[in-house]
């Protein structure tokens, strides 16, 4: 039985973003607050989460709209036609909004959890406020095991480079004292 998923739907890219742009925000907005002896209040938690998710929306929505109608304009460019921008004008325009306000929605709530899910374990996290942060890089550890399972990469690779991400931000969030 395998107790790592692969990440193979089609809106595994917008989980895969929010949940590590959640993470790293996250980890630089709160860093600061637990080296300082403080754990994020519940609602500390939710607005840090809350902030990112709807940055996280407006980011990911934009990019994947334009990808995808930039998607479009090379299909009318390889089919010769000859006015260009008419796919956008049709149904199949209308369902590439649609698809990237659907894949802005699934990256918006992994955003979401993966700013507010390791915050929330950092309060409750018994021992002294500076290893609260350990449950937000202990995520990134896993993400980068289930993405290198997920690509079949090298899982020591994946994991201690996400990790390392984690303790970078980390250390950015402390020298910028956010929170």
């Amino acid at each position: 039985m395998n107790l790592i998923p692969t990440l193979r739907d089609s809106h595994s890219f917008a989980v895969v973003v929010g949940l590590t742009d959640g993470i790293l925000n996250a980890l630089t907005l709160a860093a600061s607050h637990f080296v300082s002896g403080q754990r994020p209040a519940i609602a500390l938690s939710i607005r840090i989460a809350l902030g990112s998710a709807v940055c996280g929306i407006f980011v990911f929505f934009t990019a994947e709209y334009a990808r995808l109608r930039g998607e479009l304009l090379e299909s009318e460019r390889q089919l010769n036609l000859t006015a260009s921008g008419k796919f956008a004008t049709t149904s199949l325009g209308r369902r590439v909004r649609n698809q990237a306000i659907v894949s802005a929605l699934f990256s918006s709530t992994a955003n979401f959890l993966g700013a507010f899910l390791p915050l929330w374990l950092g309060a409750v996290f018994p021992g002294r406020a500076v290893l609260a942060i350990i449950p937000s890089v202990a995520a990134l550890g896993l993400l980068g095991a289930i993405l290198a399972r997920s690509i079949h990469g090298r899982s020591t690779v994946w994991v201690l480079l996400l990790m390392l991400s984690g303790v970078i931000f980390a250390t950015v969030g402390v020298w910028l004292h956010i929170a």
